[in-house]
């Protein structure tokens, strides 16, 4: 597997019609569909993307045009990469480990133990 990064996109369209954000949302998601070799989690906040550094960055530019071609005037588009380069790591991995860290608290167990 070629080196992934993980990313957080967040596009937000300023100065729209309303203030509901979910079609263009929709269309961004869309974008990231069409995607070949992408790995995608939606959430409420943003979407996480997976894979290759420059493929990822490729689509982030694609999703920042969307709200353009849609009528927006302006749009801050918010991206946090994660590199991690000395071993692979995945989005369902991130989650997993988190979820075993807070097994582990729930268990009794605390840091520096």
């Amino acid at each position: 597997m070629k080196e992934q990064v993980i990313a957080l996109v967040t596009v937000v369209p300023l100065g729209t019609a309303t203030t509901s954000l979910s079609h263009y949302v929709a269309a961004c998601l869309d974008t990231i569909k069409q995607a070949q070799d992408i790995s995608y989690q939606l959430t409420a906040m943003g979407t996480i993307i997976q894979g290759p550094l420059e493929r990822v960055l490729e689509l982030v530019q694609k999703m920042h045009e969307v709200p353009f071609a849609m009528g927006a005037k302006r749009v801050v588009t918010t991206i946090n990469i994660d590199d991690r380069r000395d071993k692979p790591t995945t989005i369902e991995g991130k989650v997993n480990e988190l979820l075993t860290i807070k097994d582990s608290f729930d268990n009794g167990f605390h840091l520096g133990e």
